[in-house]
Formats: structure tokens, sequence, C-alpha cells
């Protein structure tokens, strides 16, 4: 993954994440498969009403058995991850595809989280251009990172809108941390910490820092009244 951030395309993504349409499954799971030639984007969306990681983040797990060094994650997350697994266990696997990129929100950046080390232990053959992008992601890893440990989401990227109360849940003193350092976006106090966790504030400011940087590239727009609430105006 780049050194630089990409605004621009962090913002388009970020705005597919919220359009696409979703298949839902048991245990609140929802995601969504674009395959474009041999490339695949898996998204995660957010949940309006499950975030069952109030009621169990006490409790940490194993995400699978034959793992390599082991580690533990949030026992909800990984519940619902694992209702969701069996949909994307073939396309995973299949070798005709060669490129992965996951992405989620919320409650669905951390199932990308957990998908993008998934692929990541399950696909040695892409782990060099393996991307993830988590928006607003809570805490999901439990206990003390390795080196190599931490190799596994190397191309993960997670962005944090600065006041974004999600971030900071479950809290450190229950072991949970996140996998790496966040992208910090936006501004200290301008937005109240549950505001800073809506995707509008989250579009708005990546608009901002993609138009700041955009080389000409025309400008992003975001439309709260519109039909989408998002365009490219180049």
């Amino acid at each position: 993954m780049n050194a630089t951030p990409d605004y621009r395309k962090l913002w388009h993504l970020f705005a597919e994440c919220l359009s696409v349409n979703y298949h839902h499954v048991e245990n609140g799971g929802d995601y969504a498969i674009r395959r474009v030639n041999n490339s695949v984007t898996i998204f995660f969306e957010h949940s309006d009403g499950l975030l069952d990681w109030r009621n169990n983040f006490r409790f940490a797990a194993r995400p699978y058995r034959e793992m390599g060094e082991p580690w533990k994650c949030h026992r909800g997350f990984l519940s619902v991850f694992r209702a969701v697994k069996p949909y994307l266990s073939s396309v995973i696997a299949d070798e005709t595809i060669k490129k992965f990129t996951v992405v989620g929100y919320s409650h669905g950046a951390a199932l990308a989280l957990l998908c993008h080390e998934y692929i990541w232990f399950h696909r040695p053959d892409l782990r060099d251009s393996l991307e993830g992008y988590a928006f607003g992601c809570p805490r999901v890893f439990h206990g003390r990172m390795t080196p190599t440990l931490q190799a596994r989401w190397e191309g993960f990227l997670l962005i944090k809108n600065i006041d974004d109360i999600v971030t900071h849940l479950p809290p450190r003193l229950f072991g949970y941390r996140h996998v790496k350092a966040p992208l910090l976006i936006g501004q200290k106090g301008r937005y109240g910490r549950v505001d800073a966790h809506r995707a509008e504030s989250y579009l708005h400011e990546l608009m901002l820092t993609a138009n700041r940087d955009n080389d000409g590239k025309g400008e992003l727009v975001y439309d709260r009244g519109g039909d989408r609430g998002f365009s490219d105006e180049t």
C-alpha cells in the first residue's frame, strides 16, 4: 500500500461501501462482492441494530484452529464473520482471482479486518497485492501484537475521523487494541463523538481532503439532499 494515502480513492471506496447492494445472512452479517475481471472487492455493511460487542466485549476467541501463530479477537464480531464466511470461502479459494480488496464501515469494518487476515492466511500467493480499508473501525484484536502478526495487516488501512467514539470501543481496559495506527481525518472538535462516526461525516472529511489535494482531477461533491448523496464532478 502506498505511503501517501489516495484520499480520492478512499472517498470512492467509502461511497461505494454505502451504496452497494448487500446480501443479508444470519447473525446480522451483510456482504457484497464485486468482481471485475480477475479482481474482487468484498464489502461489509455497517449495522444499525446489531453491535453485539456491547454485550460481550469482555471475551475474546481464536478466529480458527489452524492459524499459524495464534491470536485472539472480539468474540461478537467473530461470530458474525463466521456466519458470512461460508458465502465467501469459495470466492476466496478461486485461483482465477489475482487480487482482493476488502472494505467495511463501522461494524462492517471489523468484519473487513477479519476477512483481510483470513485471505492473507489462506491465499499466500496474493499477500503482496491484498488491500483492506476500514472506516470507523472498533477495536477487534485482543492481546499482544507481535511483528509477525502485524504483518498480516500490512496492506490494511484504518481510517478514523478524529473524534469517532466507535474507534475507542471496546475499551483498552479489556485488552482490545487496533491492529495498527489509524489514518486520521477531520479536525478535532468539529463533531461530537457520535456525530464523528456518521457516514456523512466521513464522506465530508474525505471530500475536503481529496479536493484539497486533487491535482486538477476535478472536485468531489457531497450533496446531502441528493438521491445518492455523492458525485464526482470532473
